[in-house]
């Protein structure tokens, strides 16, 4: 599928250095606990068990369920204390995917890829789906849940101008044009809709080839 993007696209009003918006920790869950909860059930229901996950984007939380058991959980994020509080992981790497969307890894390396209400702050979305789409092995998930919460400052201007609905459509969107999904799909994972935060969820799967 053709790229239609823009630049102005993904303008952001802090267009300052992503290091140093990040270099301070936030030790803390970006959605509401009860958001967790059901995100965790979903993994629980959708990730397969004994699976190397690849955890896009990921802070102090992965919010990955305790049963079943994962093999290997890899945390690529942006800072080291928060990575390292996460104790879900078993591999960290700072790696900034505005910066250099190819990620370190080798073809069909992961059984899943999970990225946890950070999407937003992508600048090369369609870059970094592709390259999801290279280390995922045939017919492994990748899970993209999203909310109403974010730093609207680091948060993209398309993101920011639309609402919920659309959030889906444009995530379905970056994944076609990517290229190497199949089976997409949108769930509205909200616990308790207008009573705790909003939680939706797109996803896809690498195609058989």
């Amino acid at each position: 599928m053709r790229n239609e993007f823009k630049l102005k696209h993904f303008v952001r009003q802090d267009g300052g250095d992503d290091e140093l918006f990040y270099r301070l920790p936030r030790l803390v869950k970006h959605i509401d606990e009860p958001a967790c909860e059901a995100l965790s059930g979903y993994y629980a229901r959708v990730l397969p068990a004994g699976g190397d996950i690849l955890d896009l984007m990921s802070s102090y939380a992965s919010h990955l369920p305790a049963e079943p058991v994962f093999g290997r959980v890899v945390g690529l994020g942006m800072n080291e204390t928060e990575l390292n509080e996460n104790q879900q992981l078993s591999d960290r790497l700072i790696h900034n995917l505005n910066t250099n969307p190819t990620m370190p890894f080798t073809d069909r390396s992961f059984d899943a890829c999970i990225l946890a209400v950070s999407v937003q702050y992508l600048t090369r979305p369609v870059e970094v789906f592709a390259d999801v789409a290279r280390v995922l092995k045939p017919g492994a998930p990748f899970a993209i849940s999203f909310s109403n919460r974010m730093f609207p400052t680091k948060a993209v201007a398309i993101w920011r101008g639309i609402g919920d609905a659309d959030h889906a459509r444009l995530l379905e969107t970056y994944l076609r044009t990517a290229g190497g999904f199949q089976d997409l799909s949108f769930e509205d994972l909200s616990p308790a809709p207008g009573k705790t935060d909003p939680l939706y969820l797109v996803s896809a799967r690498r195609e058989m080839v």
